[in-house]
């Protein structure tokens, strides 16, 4: 509505002098531009004050016969430790084995300036770092967070995300992780996280160290898929629900659904070791994403305070047994996790404080 107030008073005929309406119009017009699409979560809140996620935008499989052939070496791998999405294609790549077959690259946790010679575009998001870089503050200026665990971009060279999805042309989405990028064609293939681990886990047996490990297997994949269709928008997008509502009402129903979905998952794990049974499967590598993040960010920085997951026997248990597997506890960094989400968005955060 400010954007739109704005732009009213400049094309009214009465008020600012023309030299200033012009420059008012050149900034109001690179600003509506950027917020035509939503650039990171934070751009993603309804009229209702409803967070809603923007679907990804690349969604090409890798399979033999087709456009994206699965061949070791050609693929590679952006990701953020601290981003649970990217943090599942990342477990599930361990899993596999594919260490050795497809490349990565690792953002610094802090959100900064991406394009910071052009003070109309206040874009913040994921940078690439060496760990031997200075430290960065925060797109205010509070802090300093070091690059230790950064992995820089070795295949294109790039700054910043924003730079490979401008590379690949994207016309629909924002500039999001994680992100399966193809050297040959030099574009992205894939970057919707559910969709990864499953080219991640069935596409590249034939170079996977650890090809028998089906995470979507044929006999389970309707309970999975019905696991999947609630623990994902009421928990594992229930806690971003909850942390970037914007009114009360949207807030309480969010809060409401995710702790309904604790419970559901508590009484679940009563009668089995994992949530589809006694294997673990894709359906443990999405929960456990948000679950670890929950009690270190999510209870403080999303207000999802009711309860803690050390609370819950069944679940902090559940937990303690999925980190113990080496996959799973190598693709998470804790350092990484509370340094994003409380260095990264100064509406919630202005000063960067992050808990002890």
């Amino acid at each position: 509505m400010r954007i739109q107030l704005l732009h009213h008073r400049i094309v009214n005929p009465f008020g600012y002098p023309i030299g200033l309406a012009s420059r008012i119009s050149h900034r109001t017009t690179a600003t509506i531009a950027m917020a035509a699409k939503a650039r990171t979560a934070l751009d993603e809140t309804s009229k209702a004050g409803e967070f809603k996620r923007t679907e990804a935008g690349f969604r090409s499989k890798v399979e033999p016969g087709g456009r994206f052939e699965p061949e070791a070496g050609r693929y590679h791998l952006y990701i953020s430790l601290a981003c649970p999405w990217a943090c599942r294609c990342l477990a599930v790549l361990y899993m596999k084995g594919l260490e050795d077959a497809i490349g990565l690259s690792v953002t610094h946790p802090t959100w900064q300036r991406t394009r910071p010679d052009d003070p109309r575009d206040e874009h913040t998001g994921w940078v690439f770092r060496s760990p031997g870089d200075p430290p960065l503050a925060s797109s205010t200026g509070h802090g300093s967070f070091g690059c230790e665990g950064c992995v820089p971009d070795t295949v294109n060279g790039v700054r910043c995300v924003r730079d490979l999805y401008e590379m690949a042309q994207d016309t629909t989405g924002k500039y999001s992780v994680p992100v399966l990028w193809d050297k040959k064609e030099k574009t992205i293939v894939n970057n919707e996280s559910s969709e990864i681990i499953r080219i991640f886990n069935s596409s590249f047996n034939n170079v996977a160290k650890n090809p028998g490990l089906d995470l979507y297997p044929e006999s389970l994949r309707g309970t999975i898929d019905e696991l999947n269709a609630w623990t994902y928008p009421t928990i594992n997008n229930g806690v971003y629900r909850c942390g970037f509502a914007t009114s009360q009402a949207a807030y309480d129903a969010a809060f409401e659904e995710l702790f309904s979905a604790l419970d559901r998952c508590e009484a679940l794990l009563a009668g089995r070791r994992y949530l589809a049974g006694p294997q673990v499967t894709e359906a443990d590598v999405r929960l456990f994403q948000t679950l670890i993040r929950f009690d270190e960010v999510y209870v403080v920085y999303f207000k999802t305070n009711k309860r803690f997951i050390r609370e819950y026997p069944n679940l902090s248990g559940y937990i303690r047994d999925l980190f113990q597997s080496p996959p799973l506890g190598r693709a998470t960094d804790m350092s990484h996790i509370k340094t994003h989400y409380f260095t990264s968005h100064p509406r919630l955060n202005p000063h960067a404080i992050i808990p002890g």
